[in-house]
């Protein structure tokens, strides 16, 4: 299988690469390296997977040197050009977009750059997928979509109109405009509603490597809505263990398209997701008690069901396994570099 995969440098994406690279599938990567977060760490995970950060220019084809069947590219999905030129030269099997503009908070304080890349990018995928048939365009949306919904757990069944952010809307819409293309020009999508990932080599401005890096360092943490909030905490493992499930079951029928929750399916009070940092670092957390953000909801809770009946999988790594590795990973990456990649 010959895969694209977006936001190669990204918490995601890159485990995405190693995932399907050390399986035997011919990757090729892109990712624009923005500074959203420490770039910093960008290119360490893509020095994990063998792209030296000196040869890496626009456009230009990168080796990686621990995957022969693994190269990359510096480009942005707003490049419609490179994106049409790079699909008609390389034939993609399957495209994996896990490019995007993160973040609930800062499409408040950003809006526009949720449209350019979330919107504006998707639809660049979207029409080169047209023109370029793929077997399965798979992509990034998230649980944000649920937005104010009061049911829970949340299931792929529940109405997804009251977002509570732009970021959520985004999401929302390139569900939307892959239904369109799907029921239009008849390629098979599937979105994948991912919740709370966390893990190694993950995002700087989560909770997880904000909580971990603030506690190690005895500085407070905030903890909003006086820590009533639970999320679906979801190791980054078992995100990747469903998206190549859901890669490999392509949708068909008139329509041929399909949204999944990838999620834990087993929320975790914020007290309770601290507490398991404490246990492991054996450092007591410093508590700031903040009113709840704009923005913020306050739980998610996945309903995995139809990815358990239609592919047979289930993410199920406990929370503080899951804390475990991260620990172990924060120790190693802060060492190894012999800098602390996270925010503060």
């Amino acid at each position: 299988m010959k895969i694209l995969i977006t936001g190669a440098a990204g918490f995601i994406g890159f485990h995405a690469v190693k995932h399907f690279a050390e399986n035997g599938d011919r990757v090729v990567g892109i990712d624009n390296i923005n500074n959203y977060y420490n770039v910093d760490l960008k290119y360490d995970r893509l020095k994990e997977t063998g792209i030296c950060k000196a040869l890496i220019k626009n456009h230009k084809a990168v080796q990686s040197v621990n995957y022969p069947n693994y190269r990359f590219f510096k480009a942005d999905l707003l490049d419609k050009a490179f994106i049409d030129e790079l699909f008609e030269r390389e034939h993609f099997d399957v495209v994996c977009n896990l490019a995007a503009q993160a973040g609930v908070r800062y499409s408040i304080e950003n809006p526009y750059a949720y449209i350019d890349t979330n919107i504006v990018g998707f639809l660049n995928i979207l029409e080169a997928c047209r023109f370029h048939p793929v077997q399965h365009l798979v992509y990034a949306s998230s649980s944000s979509v649920y937005g104010l919904n009061k049911k829970v757990p949340y299931s792929e069944d529940d109405r997804v109109d009251a977002p509570a952010s732009l970021y959520a809307a985004s999401k929302k819409s390139n569900e939307l405009m892959a239904h369109a293309y799907s029921q239009l020009y008849h390629i098979p999508s599937t979105g994948v509603r991912f919740f709370t990932v966390y893990g190694p080599w993950g995002r700087p401005d989560m909770a997880p490597f904000i909580f971990m890096d603030s506690i190690v360092n005895q500085k407070p943490i905030n903890v909003f809505n006086h820590g009533n909030l639970s999320r679906d905490f979801t190791y980054i493992d078992d995100i990747v263990k469903g998206l190549s499930s859901i890669i490999g079951h392509a949708p068909s029928g008139e329509t041929p398209y399909e949204i999944y929750n990838v999620g834990n399916g087993k929320p975790v009070k914020l007290f309770d997701f601290i507490a398991a940092i404490e246990n492991e670092t054996g450092q007591k957390a410093i508590k700031r008690m903040l009113e709840m953000q704009d923005g913020d909801v306050l739980q998610t809770f996945a309903d995995t069901r139809k990815l358990e009946h239609d592919l047979n999988y289930k993410p199920g790594t406990s929370i503080q396994d899951g804390i475990n590795q991260l620990y172990s990973w924060y120790l190693f990456y802060t060492k190894r570099f012999e800098k602390v990649c996270f925010n503060r």
